[in-house]
This record gives C-alpha cells, structure tokens and sequence, in this order.
C-alpha cells in the first residue's frame, strides 16, 4: 500500500510541480517562441530535463534531488493523508495560481526548524531577487524595452544573435531550476533509486512535459503573458539569464530547499516596476497592482502548506 500512495504522490505531485513552475523557466521561452511547432520546445526541455536527472543519479549516488532532501528523511510509513500537499497543489494549478511548489510539498514532509529556514531563504531570494532587477532594467531598459528598440531589432539581422542567445540562457536556467525542484517532484519515493525507478519516473515526466508544451504553458502561463514585452526575444534572454545567475549562485549556498517561485515573482516585480517608471510613469499605479497580487498569489501557497502540514501533524 505504500509503494502505490508513493507512486501516486509522485504522479501527482510531477504534474503540478512543473506545471505550476513551468512559467518560470519556460514561461518567456515559450511566450517568446509562440510560431515554432510545441514539439520541438518540448524536445529541448526534455533533453536538458533528463541529461541533468540521470547526472544527479549517477554522481549522487541514486540521489536525484542533489542533496536537497537529505535533510528531509522518507517518512517511515507513508499515509494516505500525504497525498493532500500534492491534491491541493493539483487543485489550486489548475485555477491558474501560482504558489510556491516547495512549501506545498515539502513542508509535509519536514520538522518545523526546516521549514523556518526554507522560508527565511525564501524571503531573502525575493527581496534580493526584486532589488537586483530594478537595477538592471533601469540600466537597461531604455536601450532594449521602447518601442522604437524593439521594432528596430525585428527589422536587423542581429536577432537571430538573441535567438541563440535566448536558446542557451534558457537551458542554463531550465537546469538550474531542475536541481532545485527535483527534491519536490521526488519526495514522495525513496531516496535512492534503482536504475529501473529513475528511468520509469524520467518517462512518466516526459509525458507530462508533453502535455504542458502541448497546451503552451496552460493557464498560469498568463501570469508572464501580461507582463511587459515578455514575448520579445530579448526581453525574454534577459529575465532567463538573471533568474539562472540567481539560482545558480543563491540556490547553492546550502542544501536547504528554497522557493524558486518566490525568486521569479521577484525578478518580474522589479522588472515591471523598474519599465514602468522609466518609461511609462502613468501605469505605476496598475503595475503596483500587479505586484500586490501576485504577491499575494504565492503566499497563498505559503498559507495553505502551513494548514496541511499541520492537519498531517494532528492526523499523525
């Protein structure tokens, strides 16, 4: 009975995880991208996804999640109440919310000192995350965010530059993102796999993967969709690049899991506001807006792991 509530808790927790992250990595890949056949978006991702899932097997001894669970011991009998984190994390993706996957699912699944320190770096990626943006779109936003910029670069040679550009930034950040989430895609089955489990979970996630590029992101893809310019090949190499120079550098300072979510509300929050007030002041009151709610949108998930971790904690 535990093997299969494990197995459902991965199917399940797989889905929504990358489901409901996909736009951060993904989101101004495939927005950008919008005229090139899902197939081939999608065979690049899942190449990327699988070279760096069998990598982290190899090297960490059966450990896909590079590390990041060693401080969240498999439970020694798995419940049906588990199941919740990931039903609820099911639920609230398919209303198009985005929260944060790693309080969802981890929170579950750990002491209170662990998730303390998840939020504390949590918090610290965002705030960092939303100042660090601001100053590189007020650099930057004049010469590559006007409209006079943009229409320049559709008519010059030099965007299929940025096309490859944007190609290797959004690999960069695509693996990035997969070292960090792995932990909450696998939590629910042991951690170390057999050859034969990474390779039937590596396939179970490649048909998800498809489904997703198949729908263009589905419905939280709207969340990158309204922002500024976010299907301009430039814009789009730039949050990638910034959102993978941030996970790389501030996701590896300790194990501890952290919530990439948070980190990419940041980078957008500051990029709107910092384009708005260079150059379009009248909007700053609708692009505060903006950021309240999808603040609020991913404490919504904060929110309500707290209240499942702690019905899991009476139910045990």
């Amino acid at each position: 009975m535990e093997l299969i509530i494990g197995y459902i808790g991965f199917i399940i927790a797989a889905y929504s995880v990358i489901a409901n992250d996909v736009i951060q990595t993904l989101g101004t890949f495939i927005s950008s991208n919008f005229k090139v056949k899902w197939w081939w978006l999608w065979l690049f991702a899942i190449g990327i996804l699988s070279v760096t899932l069998l990598y982290g097997w190899y090297f960490h001894e059966g450990d896909v999640s590079y590390g990041r669970l060693n401080n969240i011991p498999f439970p020694e009998k798995l419940e049906w109440w588990y199941l919740l984190a990931p039903a609820a994390l099911l639920a609230i993706t398919r209303l198009g919310v985005p929260v944060s996957t790693t309080f969802m699912i981890l929170s579950v699944f750990s002491t209170g000192q662990v998730i303390e320190k998840m939020i504390l770096k949590s918090v610290y990626g965002y705030a960092l995350a939303f100042v660090f943006a601001i100053i590189v779109y007020v650099v930057v936003s004049k010469q590559l965010e006007t409209n006079q910029s943009l229409s320049k670069l559709d008519k010059h040679r030099k965007k299929h530059y940025w096309l490859v550009a944007q190609w290797f930034s959004t690999g960069f950040l695509w693996s990035q993102w997969l070292i960090q989430d792995f932990a909450n895609i696998y939590v629910f089955l042991p951690r170390k796999l057999s050859l034969e489990q990474v390779l039937v979970s590596l396939g179970c996630i490649l048909l998800i993967m498809a489904y997703i590029f198949r729908k263009r992101g589905g419905k939280i893809q709207e969340i990158v969709n309204q922002k500024s310019n976010t299907n301009n090949i430039r814009s789009a190499t730039i949050i990638d690049l910034i959102y993978g120079i941030f996970l790389f550098v501030f996701g590896n300072l300790n194990s501890i899991p952290m919530s990439t979510t948070w980190v990419f509300i940041g980078i957008l929050a500051g990029r709107e506001l910092a384009i708005t007030y260079l150059l379009n002041k009248k909007k700053i009151k609708y692009t505060y807006i903006i950021i309240a709610k999808d603040f609020g949108k991913v404490n919504i998930g904060l929110a309500i792991s707290v209240v499942i971790a702690l019905l899991i904690q009476y139910l045990k």
